[in-house]
């Protein structure tokens, strides 16, 4: 199969359009792509020399959606079939994958970084992992009305909020609270809501957070100018308000910057929970003292396991987390321009590439 992908030969060096042959291995599947959504953490490989594990030459992208058209041995029931591809597969036979923790498997792949990833015509992957979707035009099955495409943004966007939820144990009735509402913080908005918990919203620009009011935030608050102190008695206030208390308090630090970190980092209180979701290349000074003095839990979150796709995929279908009002399609052939705009902060939604077949 004849495959056309756009290829970083060197770091913020644009990106050319080359081809080449690709056919599909035992336990391997060739997906036409649908849909590849455009992510920070490509721009972090491609502007900000965060290394990636096969070196460039390399094709970036990690959000896919697609049908699978070729398939090696032991992978041919999944011709035909239209998917969701995880960003990262765990190989699911590891110690760590059989102790349930995927997430830190050492043989995983990590679309865009281990191999050859989305933007292109076509990618091969393990068929692993693999989230099926149901028939899309079935009002039954897709009320929300989407289409393939747009489905791109759950294999990161989506479901990797929604990991960091489950793994929090959040319930009903719980506070969220959600630092850095653009891209995955908006969506973890929407899946907290949809959770039955009540959710904030705390970003430095307006118009996320008017979004976010009419997506599932009960409180917004603007962080331009506002101090720690301020922010954590607002938190505090609107949980003292629905008598949660403070080990009922859950933040997801998704703004992916220092200063979302420190102050997502001083909104605990004792008892919180903290799940570091966005990822920031510089380092920042915090007080560790905080955890043990509040008895309160830091973690970390990366990516989420191939298990949790199918209900994210129902979430959005169902048109519980809404998800056109927060895509753009744009062709893939755009890619150097779409990559410049995400870069200077210009883009208001998630681009996703579709390309010409």
């Amino acid at each position: 199969m004849n495959v056309t992908s756009w290829v970083v030969r060197q770091a913020a060096s644009p990106m050319v359009c080359e081809s080449r042959e690709e056919r599909a291995g035992p336990g391997e599947v060739l997906v036409q792509v649908a849909g590849c959504g455009v992510c920070h953490t490509d721009l972090g490989f491609y502007y900000d020399g965060v290394p990636t594990k096969k070196p460039f030459p390399l094709t970036l992208g990690h959000e896919i959606s697609g049908l699978v058209i070729e398939a090696g041995t032991g992978a041919d029931s999944w011709i035909g079939q239209a998917v969701v591809v995880p960003a990262v597969l765990p190989c699911g036979q590891c110690e760590a994958c059989r102790a349930g923790r995927g997430q830190i498997c050492p043989s995983q792949i990590f679309l865009g970084c281990d191999i050859d990833g989305g933007f292109a015509t076509h990618v091969r992957i393990p068929a692993r992992g693999l989230c099926p979707v149901p028939d899309l035009s079935s009002p039954a099955a897709n009320p929300a009305g989407l289409d393939l495409p747009a489905l791109a943004v759950i294999a990161d966007a989506v479901s990797t909020p929604y990991q960091a939820i489950v793994r929090n144990k959040l319930c009903a009735g719980d506070v969220a609270v959600f630092v850095g509402v653009g891209g995955i913080g908006g969506f973890g908005v929407q899946i907290a809501a949809a959770l039955g918990a009540a959710v904030v919203a705390i970003d430095v620009n307006d118009a996320r957070l008017e979004s976010m009011a009419r997506h599932g935030a009960a409180l917004t608050l603007q962080a331009t100018g506002a101090d720690a102190k301020s922010l954590r008695k607002q938190v505090r206030a609107f949980a003292d308000a629905r008598h949660v208390p403070t080990w009922r308090t859950h933040i997801f630090e998704t703004s992916g910057t220092p200063a979302g970190q420190m102050t997502a980092f001083g909104l605990l209180g004792h008892g919180s929970q903290l799940s570091i979701v966005g990822y920031a290349p510089k380092a920042v000074e915090l007080r560790l003292s905080n955890l043990m003095a509040f008895d309160a839990v830091a973690r970390g979150n990366w990516g989420c396991l191939p298990e949790h796709y199918p209900a994210v995929v129902d979430l959005v279908l169902q048109g519980k987390v809404a998800v056109e009002p927060f895509v753009e399609r744009r062709p893939l052939a755009t890619i150097n321009d779409v990559f410049a705009e995400v870069h200077a902060g210009h883009a208001a939604r998630r681009i996703v590439l579709v390309p010409e077949h």
